[in-house]
């Protein structure tokens, strides 16, 4: 508790340079002017009541992101499903059985297809009672409100009001957006955490106004009241404009006093707020839309092929129709024993025109089984266990977490397999956002033995390289082979003895967070007995103190950490406190550190007071703090990009930039983020002088004053001396983007992130990588675009579009990659009407895109450019509110369930704990979705033209008479029990190839980015052989049954055992066919593929047992008359090789001549070869990989490209030394 009071009382406008943006009451350039439309929004601070009617009542605190509500399920749902094609044929079929033309009863037309829609609206209604119980979860969070009389009590989000004064406490969420009143700090200071908004992992700094600080505690609330004037609703997230009257006076109000919902209260206990906007007034939910009804690909092409499957059919009805009324016309008069009973005018020869009409919608009826009714409900099912056993997938769970990954909707499963571009958020999606300190320069020495996992990757593989190499060939350096040794300091080359025996160190040494560093010489004091003792006790005060950070002791293990503005910095602390320089308290004007080693057998603790602080922005690239120490010495400390400061440094202060340069490269180039460190030495009167233009620039109110201040800063930041620099590594979530190039996805990073930051973690997560050529778009300068206005930007853009394009397409080296950089600003140019193509055109060009301070938005649009403008399936993954809208956008949606919120997995389609699940959601569940709907859907169209045209093809042979061959619960049971489960079990259970295989060969992903199982040539060649089935099914049933006896006994087979036969053999056939598809056997599939052959013969044996009021003319059929005769049999075992033959060539020839990917594997693990001959297993691997110029695997390939040309280097120069002449 101590420890709170002493922070509480801290004023952070010492700390920061604050000061300088706090308006000063005496020079207030007065309200601002709220006159127009877009400014009616009016507040009555702790009066909710007065909000309760119009004209003031605003929209509640409850937020939705489901698709239905109780009022718009039923029909929004209904035309869902009849917006399927299938589902409005049938339901038009189930009203003309309502006639009398009809074949069918109607009851055995609408219970299918009530059964059918009706599944599937339950599903559809689970899957949004689901989305309905998470915002519930965020509705019900509690918030402390004010009631009345200075008392504050709990209230769910949902119950929040426009004007209700809100007590929010560290940590938690802002419940709705809010003007914020007071701190738990006597200045108003209080720090925002923004991921879950913009991406951005620094701390925002927001302050309030002066007149409300003595708001300090609940009971000050008691009588508190005044009016908010400010903006409409909007989705700005970094403006806003309001006037706030308290007191009889008017305040201007601006983004600094405003807390977004969903952003998150740090390092403060606690603060006060009224709120401004709820719900989806506040602008996180003004950047969301409305959860879309999304549908994959596959499917939409499942409509053309029901169109197809419908032309067909009206096609031989109207053949059948025509035929039918030329068979009334011209023969019906001569079959006096045909005459019907019933004189309807159906059958009127003098009619015939009226007969045929009748007959067609008997036929549209009767053919119905082309159009596979339970096709739809049978995916249903599928999916639906498809997504059950992507939930249940242990290698998805996160042990941290405890969280499984979660497939919100199972609409788009197969989806995932035919994914073409990922656009990412980068914060907590692709990174831990941890960063490591591992290696430092310092005075033009190295530190740091540990490797990157680049260099260890990169060195594996030249060693296994090296190997297979014929050493005859090649001239290979001794130190080379020798891999084995322990010292690897030997040169400043990254060799391979160094970058593998550091792994063992890795493993043995315990993890300290931000801290991976390892070198024998700086640790535990031993820096001491360094040269350059100087230049490394000035190297490790800086680290301890340049920064803004604030200790915390952790009471369990006794160590401080710190709550830093961004992760680098705690990094940095953390080394310090490693090195024996340990930040652990801060005052309104001074930093101490404990400083271990510097008087050997003491631990001086040591004050440095703060005179000033030079913040990092953007455009500054560097901090920078100004101290005293105890000796009175001032003394400028600065950190920032190499670029920056090595431009800044004196004469006398480059002594070592070349060696600090060269080290820099090295460490750019194994992905390591860097920074250089200086400092100059200040006297007493050039310092003050200098204040005095400081104090003159951040107490300015006039419109210059960032540029006075910038101009102030920079007459302070110049003659440094260069002390080193330090390399940090960004922990990226394992396995990241490496198997997802692999796989030949492309990824689009889009962030709310800085410039700087976002290339930065391109290059940590190896989007970017040394030498690959960077395309930076940008706006011009300010001033020109102030001049020409909006079009001298858009041209100045679209000429940076033009060139960089030309640029790419001309470019001749077949390793050189392209990254595009872009950020917001420029964005809003580039996604306009005329220039979006040339900017799409670009982007698909380059390797990697990175798109940085871009507003939700903005990720949204960016998404639907990528989707429509490349026709190709994109997903978006991110874990804030910001990535809603792209999450909504794209074609799939994959919400991060970490610990910022639950706004992104709620609008998503799949939730993953990690990024790194996405690589087995996509690459495994992916390729097994898609193969597995695709092979069933292709399946389920052979099946029933197989059957169906068997219908056509018999009423031709019986005059067009109506008249069906089959029973009528042949056909019942045909869909619904006997082909229904085998295809279901091969789209649950059906793998090609397995999981392992999967990840260990990326490019079979490819399959389904370039839908090689459900293209024109597939579909139409399972078409025809349902075509080839049936004819051979039905012309040969016929020739063999037609005019010969089939009994013992003599007897012929009438229409009744004839079906039955033909029957026998469909289902035989279509089972037999589906056997042989499947790659994949398990005893499920085992019991429903042979179960359901065995179903049918027990069928037929046990309705035939039935009396024959019930049975019919299938009484005792196959006991008595099909079971006895040979010719039965036979006739199944002909037809079934007749129809599989075809089919079992082709996979043969295809197997032999032309394999699929799948096929060579499903090969070499048949025989064993990947256990046998690890060499060959070895070599397919590195094969089945997308050629990429991203991720991990192209970054060693660069690295074993530079170590190979280094090698050769020294190996010709080795050559030419032993070829000289020696001197005589």
């Amino acid at each position: 508790m101590a420890r709170g009071r002493i922070r509480e009382r801290l004023r952070r406008s010492h700390l920061h340079p604050f000061s300088c943006l706090r308006p000063n009451a005496n020079n207030s350039e007065g309200p601002n002017p709220l006159q127009g439309p877009g400014f009616s929004r009016i507040v009555h601070c702790n009066q909710p009541l007065k909000h309760q009617k119009k004209p003031l009542k605003y929209c509640s605190n409850y937020i939705s992101t489901t698709k239905y509500n109780i009022v718009t399920f039923l029909p929004k749902a209904l035309y869902e499903q009849f917006h399927r094609l299938a589902n409005l044929y049938f339901l038009v079929a189930a009203a003309l059985s309502l006639t009398a033309v009809t074949p069918f009863t109607p009851l055995s037309m609408i219970l299918p297809l009530a059964f059918v829609v009706g599944l599937s609206m339950a599903k559809e209604a689970l899957e949004d009672w689901r989305r309905f119980a998470q915002d519930m979860k965020v509705n019900s969070r509690k918030a402390s409100v004010h009631k009345e009389g200075g008392v504050f009590g709990y209230k769910p989000w949902q119950k929040i009001q426009v004007g209700d004064v809100v007590k929010v406490e560290k940590d938690q969420f802002f419940p709705a957006d809010l003007l914020l009143l007071s701190t738990s700090y006597d200045d108003g200071i209080c720090y925002v955490e923004t991921m879950n908004l913009d991406g951005e992992t620094n701390l925002k700094v927001k302050r309030s106004l002066d007149v409300t600080l003595p708001l300090e505690d609940d009971e000050s609330f008691k009588n508190f009241t005044g009016i908010i004037k400010c903006e409409d609703p909007n989705p700005s997230l970094y403006t806003f404009v309001g006037n706030f009257e308290y007191e009889r006076q008017v305040y201007p109000l601006d983004p600094s006093q405003i807390l977004l919902r969903d952003s998150k209260l740090r390092n403060t206990s606690y603060v006060y707020g009224v709120v401004i906007f709820t719900g989806f007034d506040s602008k996180v939910m003004q950047n969301s839309t409305k959860s879309p009804s999304k549908r994959s690909k596959i499917e939409k092409k499942m409509d053309k092929i029901i169109y197809i499957l419908l032309s067909l059919l009206v096609l031989i009805s109207s053949i059948s129709s025509i035929g039918f009324a030329v068979k009334i016309k011209y023969q019906m008069p001569k079959w006096e024993y045909m005459q019907p009973l019933i004189d309807n005018n159906l059958y009127d020869p003098g009619n015939p025109g009226k007969s045929g009409i009748a007959h067609l919608i008997t036929a549209l009826i009767l053919y119905g089984y082309l159009i596979p009714i339970s096709l739809y409900v049978s995916i249903e099912i599928v999916k639906v266990f498809q997504a059950r056993f992507i939930n249940q997938d242990i290698h998805m769970y996160d042990e941290e977490t405890g969280n499984t990954a979660q497939a919100r909707t199972s609409n788009l499963n197969e989806e995932l397999g035919q994914v073409e571009t990922i656009l990412s958020d980068k914060t907590g999606t692709l990174t831990c956002n941890q960063m490591d300190f591992l290696k430092c320069s310092i005075a033009g020495t190295a530190y740091g033995v540990r490797s990157t996992e680049i260099e260890l990757a990169a060195a594996k593989q030249i060693a296994m390289d090296l190997e297979e190499q014929d050493t005859q060939n090649i001239n290979v350096p001794r130190y080379m082979k020798s891999a084995n040794k322990e010292d690897s300091r030997g040169g400043p080359e990254i060799e391979l003895e160094s970058v593998i025996t550091s792994k063992c160190e890795n493993d043995q040494k315990p993890a300290i967070k931000g801290f991976n560093f390892e070198d024998s010489r700086l640790m535990h004091g031993h820096w001491l007995n360094e040269p350059n003792q100087e230049a490394l006790l000035l190297f490790f005060r800086i680290l301890a103190i340049c920064q803004t950070a604030v200790p915390e002791l952790n009471e369990e293990s006794g160590m401080f950490t710190y709550e830093a503005e961004s992760p680098d910095e705690a990094a940095f602390l953390a080394a310090a406190r490693e090195f024996g320089f340990e930040f652990y308290k801060r005052t309104q004007s001074s930093v101490f550190i404990r400083e271990k080693y510097a008087h050997p057998g003491r631990l001086i603790e040591r004050e440095f007071k703060i005179l000033n602080l030079l913040e990092f922005t953007s455009k500054r690239k560097r901090m920078s703090v100004i101290v005293q120490d105890e000796d009175g010495q001032i003394l400028l400390l600065c950190k920032g990009a190499d670029s920056i400061i090595f431009d800044r440094l004196s004469k006398n202060g480059r002594i070592h930039e070349e060696t600090t340069t060269k080290h820099l490269t090295e460490y750019g180039e194994v992905g390591l983020r860097t920074l250089a460190l200086a400092y100059k030495k200040l006297d007493e009167p050039e310092y003050s002088a200098w204040n005095n233009e400081f104090v003159k620039a951040k107490t300015s109110f006039s419109i210059d004053r960032e540029a006075m201040f910038e101009r102030v800063a920079d007459m302070m930041e110049k003659d440094l001396i260069l002390v080193g620099a330090t390399a940090v590594e960004d922990k990226l979530q394992k396995g990241c983007i490496d198997k997802l190039a692999q796989a030949g996805l492309k990824i689009w990073v889009l962030t709310g992130d800085k410039m700087e930051t976002a290339i930065n973690i391109g290059y940590s997560c190896s989007l970017l990588r040394q030498g690959m050529k960077r395309i930076c778009i940008t706006v011009m300068n300010s001033d020109v675009v102030a001049q020409d206005s909006k079009q001298a930007a858009k041209e100045n853009i679209l000429m940076q579009l033009t060139n960089s394009s030309q640029m790419v397409k001309l470019e001749k080296d077949p390793h050189a990659a392209y990254a595009l950089v872009i950020d917001g600003k420029t964005l809003t140019y580039a996604l306009e009407d005329d220039m979006k193509h040339h900017f799409l055109a670009l982007a698909v060009g380059c390797a990697s895109v990175i798109c940085c301070r871009v507003s939700p938005k903005q990720k949204a649009l960016v998404t639907r450019l990528v989707k429509e403008g490349t026709k190709k399936t994109t997903l978006a993954i991110g874990d804030g509110a910001n990535d809603v809208g792209m999450i909504q956008e794209a074609d799939i949606g994959v919400g991060i369930s970490g610990v910022e919120g639950m706004q992104a997995v709620m609008a998503s389609d799949f939730s993953i704990s990690q990024f790194r699940f996405l690589e087995r959601l996509l690459v495994v569940h992916g390729h097994w979705c898609y193969k597995r709907i695709a092979q069933m859907i292709c399946y389920f169209f052979y099946k029933n033209i197989a059957f169906g045209l068997t219908l056509f093809y018999f009423e031709a042979f019986t005059a067009f008479s109506g008249q069906s061959i089959y029973n009528d619960w042949y056909m019942l049971l045909f869909n619904v029990i006997l082909t229904s489960l085998p295809v279901i079990s091969l789209g649950v259970f059906e793998q090609d190839v397995s999981s392992e295989v999967c990840l260990q060969f990326p490019a079979l992903y490819q399959q389904g980015t370039k839908n090689l199982f459900f293209d024109w040539y597939r579909i139409l060649g399972w078409m025809g052989n349902g075509l080839y089935s049936s004819l051979v099914i039905f012309i040969l049933n016929i020739v063999i049954f037609y005019n010969q006896a089939f009994r013992a006994g003599g007897q012929t087979a009438d229409m009744a055992a004839v079906g039955a036969t033909m029957f026998s053999c469909i289902i035989c056939v279509v089972n037999f066919q589906m056997a042989l598809t499947m790659s994949h056997f398990t005893w499920i599939q085992h019991l429903f593929v042979w179960g359901s052959i065995a179903t049918w013969f027990l069928f037929l044996f046990l309705y035939g047992l039935m009396p024959p009021y019930y049975s019919g003319d299938v009484y005792k059929l196959l006991a008595e008359a099909l079971g006895p005769a040979p010719i039965y049999w036979s006739t199944i075992l002909l037809v079934t090789v007749a129809c599989i033959l075809p089919y079992l060539v082709h996979i043969s020839f295809q197997r032999c001549f032309n394999p699929m990917d799948h096929h060579i594997i499903q090969e070499i693990k048949y025989y064993r070869k990947d256990v046998e001959d690890q060499h060959m297993w070895r070599r397919e691997r590195s094969k089945a990989r997308q050629e990429t110029k991203i991720g991990f695997t192209a970054r060693v390939d660069a690295k074993i490209r530079q170590l190979k040309g280094k090698l050769q280097k020294k190996s010709s120069t080795s050559v030419s030394q032993n070829c000289m002449p020696s001197p005589s």
